[in-house]
């Protein structure tokens, strides 16, 4: 009995002696860590496959008012409580978001979660946004776009890319089995298209905003310099037949003349194109592809729409662009950041918001499960990123009143009868307005 009780003393205390142990450094420090996303596939002990036990209220301001409208945003809820079930998410959806977010801001009523307004300079993020952690950001594109004095603000919500969108059935039924991979070879397909009584490309002419995909919005790509529009601040002629510029003018103006576009140029016929598209009158789009939805939406079958880059020469490999959606960030105002945090990773790499938006995947790693985007990537384009472009560019394009972004002055030279002509004219206007200016 003795030795029973000697044996029962000394037990108690061995396990005194490891508490106390312990007692010097904080036990919950390291559980509030979130575990690695990844899984490993092999067996772990409960406190490692567990998550964060985080909850609390968050509100979320947003732009996508039709998600709200017709519950998708609520299904990616509904995925995020099987993460943390103590976690409630109420949206809101700003129909004017860009100017509303602004007021918001500056009043404080910013929610906890929110778009970051694309007309905020980054050296104000630090009075809005919680800074992200740095982790998050491991092979994201635009990683660096919301960075300030080191610290990163706001993660793209989607990728988006240029190319040419095309209904297949309008392509089977004029004969085209090969998808271009040449300059010459869509022009060949153009002319198979028109001969089977189907608009080759809908230019879009009248609507003029898509008329900047054949100048600003995608000379910097087909040059491969993200930094092209930058350069021509320091020429007094940026406006050349030789040089991107003038690569993407004779390809749309190669089009007009052969007649491969809608016949009635000089009419917005913008929301009846896109069931044009849908049925197979019009073979091909040039645009990016967040409109491969709406042209879905417009009544085509998804299988019947591909998406593939724009062959601007006969050199085989050809460029094609990398631009953001609105980066997504923590309201500085916010009382739960982390569950904030943990919301904004959950609904960038894991909600289907991507994917369900028509957008490339955010990760460098990830092809997109979206059939279109997947086909456009086959033809292994050189992806560029874009990035800033020096605002005397814009500076000198304002006072020269040449509209850059809005597609007017390249409607003008698209029809004209000398293009180099029509370049000079622009040319002339930008040396003045850079005079003007000191630049």
């Amino acid at each position: 009995m003795k030795k029973r009780l000697t044996m029962m003393l000394l037990l108690l205390f061995a396990v005194a002696s490891i508490l106390a142990a312990c007692g010097g450094s904080n036990a919950n420090e390291g559980e509030s860590e979130a575990p690695p996303s990844g899984n490993t596939g092999g067996e772990t002990t409960p406190e490692k496959s567990e998550e964060p036990k985080l909850g609390g209220k968050l509100k979320v301001l947003t732009h996508r008012t039709d998600l709200v409208n017709d519950g998708t945003l609520d299904k990616y809820v509904d995925a995020f409580k099987a993460k943390y079930p103590d976690a409630e998410i109420e949206f809101e959806g700003l129909t004017n978001y860009a100017q509303d977010i602004q007021v918001r801001l500056t009043t404080g009523e910013a929610g906890d979660v929110l778009m970051i307004p694309s007309g905020l300079a980054t050296s104000e993020y630090p009075n809005y946004f919680d800074p992200l952690p740095d982790e998050m950001f491991e092979d994201v594109y635009f990683a660096d776009n919301t960075l300030f004095e080191d610290k990163r603000y706001g993660i793209s919500t989607g990728v988006n890319t240029q190319g040419i969108v095309y209904n297949k059935k309008a392509f089977e039924a004029a004969g085209i089995d090969k998808i271009p991979a040449s300059l010459d070879e869509l022009y060949a397909a153009a002319e198979k298209l028109k001969a089977a009584d189907i608009i080759p490309l809908y230019m879009n002419f009248g609507a003029q905003w898509t008329m900047g995909n054949w100048a600003d919005n995608s000379a910097w790509y087909v040059a491969g310099d993200p930094q092209f529009a930058s350069k021509l601040v320091s020429e007094e002629a940026p406006f050349k037949v030789d040089n991107a510029w003038g690569t993407l003018a004779e390809i749309a103006r190669t089009f007009v003349q052969k007649e491969w576009v809608e016949k009635d140029l000089y009419t917005n016929n913008w929301e009846i194109s896109k069931g044009e598209m849908a049925a197979g009158k019009a073979g091909m789009y040039f645009l990016g592809n967040w409109v491969i939805p709406q042209v879905i939406g417009a009544g085509a079958a998804s299988e019947d729409i591909g998406f593939f880059p724009l062959p601007y020469d006969n050199n085989g490999q050809h460029n094609a662009p990398l631009g953001s959606d609105y980066f997504i960030a923590v309201s500085k105002e916010s009382e739960n950041k982390e569950l904030a945090t943990a919301w904004i990773e959950f609904f960038v790499k894991e909600s289907g918001y991507v994917e369900d938006s028509g957008f490339m995947p955010i990760n460098k790693t990830k092809e997109s499960t979206i059939p279109q985007l997947a086909e456009f990537q086959s033809f292994k384009p050189t992806l560029i990123e874009s990035e800033a472009t020096d605002p005397k560019f814009n500076e000198i394009a304002n006072k020269a009143q040449i509209g850059i972004g809005t597609g007017d002055y390249v409607q003008e030279y698209v029809v004209a009868d000398d293009l180099q002509a029509a370049f000079d004219k622009l040319n002339t206007k930008w040396k003045e307005a850079k005079t003007a200016l000191g630049y």
